[in-house]
């Protein structure tokens, strides 16, 4: 498929033309042209990123999803199993922590769900859980995982990494990084539909810290129109990230700062989804950002609308 046109607003915003704009996720349908939907974190993993483990039990995987729905998520990515190297789990115990979370959260919301997973036989027991959306963060290093998302009927996340599932990667190099994503990027998306998936089911991520360095990170913020000028809905998931934590020198538990602000740079610059932990603060930070694209009204309007204003509260 060819490359789309692109325009920017006045605000100097990024506007990726894309191929298929309108995508409906069960019950849930979400307009990408206007719209930047915010995908919660829920790790079921005893060794999570960020975390450490907090919502490996099974009631507290649980409630964290839906207390993510209640504080604006509009989407909700549920794993089972870490990108970092380690120990593999086999498909059955890694359905096992994720299944039961997607089907409590599917009986109490139509909230978008996908299962964060690289295996196709997790996959294909999460959709009939009730999940919309296969995050695989391998970039379809399983072939056969396309075959159960386009049974499904589902959509799928295409994301950019180099390592084989839970392995260790020496020090990646590109020749430049943002070309090198793109062409990987497009030839994923090219398998994906050789492979039955139709073009408006499909979903890109540049992947982030994925077998990529802080500088690598950096310039794919700096350069993310060059992911959404493929025309797929482009997922940017920074939140508290290595890359955030060496610029500034801040461990996780200190970089909600760092990963508003890549977040906000990522949809000015054609990202249509972020995934963020931190889900009352990322959704202020995208209601922000859609008023000022004007996509959004303000929530009311008083300062210096009066024809005579009070001074401000103290």
């Amino acid at each position: 498929m060819s490359q789309p046109a692109t325009d920017q607003t006045p605000s100097g915003a990024f506007l990726p033309e894309l191929h298929h704009p309108v995508h409906e996720f069960g019950a849930r349908r979400i307009d990408f042209r206007s719209q930047v939907a915010l995908m919660a974190i829920v790790n079921r993993t005893p060794d999570s990123f960020y975390d450490g483990g907090r919502t490996f039990a099974l009631e507290a995987a649980i409630d964290a999803s839906l207390q993510a729905v209640a504080a604006g998520a509009d989407w909700v990515d549920i794993g089972g199993v870490p990108f970092a190297p380690g120990p593999a789990l086999s498909a059955r115990e890694e359905a096992e922590r994720i299944v039961p979370v997607i089907e409590a959260v599917r009986a109490a919301s139509d909230v978008v769900i996908s299962a964060d997973t690289f295996l196709p036989e997790v996959a294909a027991a999460s959709l009939r859980a009730g999940a919309n959306v296969i995050n695989d963060t391998t970039g379809l290093h399983d072939p056969d995982m396309a075959a159960v998302v386009a049974e499904g009927g589902a959509h799928l996340v295409i994301t950019h990494s180099l390592a084989a599932p839970r392995t260790v990667y020496p020090r990646p190099r590109y020749g430049d990084v943002v070309e090198d994503v793109v062409g990987f990027l497009r030839r994923k998306v090219d398998l994906a539909m050789d492979l039955g998936i139709p073009a408006e089911k499909i979903i890109i991520d540049p992947g982030h810290d994925l077998n990529k360095n802080t500088l690598h990170s950096l310039e794919i913020t700096r350069r993310f129109g060059e992911i959404a000028a493929l025309g797929y809905p482009a997922l940017a998931a920074v939140s508290n990230k290595d890359f955030i934590g060496e610029t500034l020198d801040q461990p996780k538990q200190e970089r909600l700062s760092g990963s508003l602000a890549a977040a906000v740079i990522c949809v000015m610059n054609g990202a249509r989804i972020l995934r963020m932990h931190n889900v009352p603060e990322a959704s202020a930070a995208i209601r922000m950002a859609e008023a000022v694209l004007g996509w959004r009204e303000p929530s009311y309007l008083k300062h210096n609308m009066g024809e005579a204003n009070e001074p401000a509260a103290p």
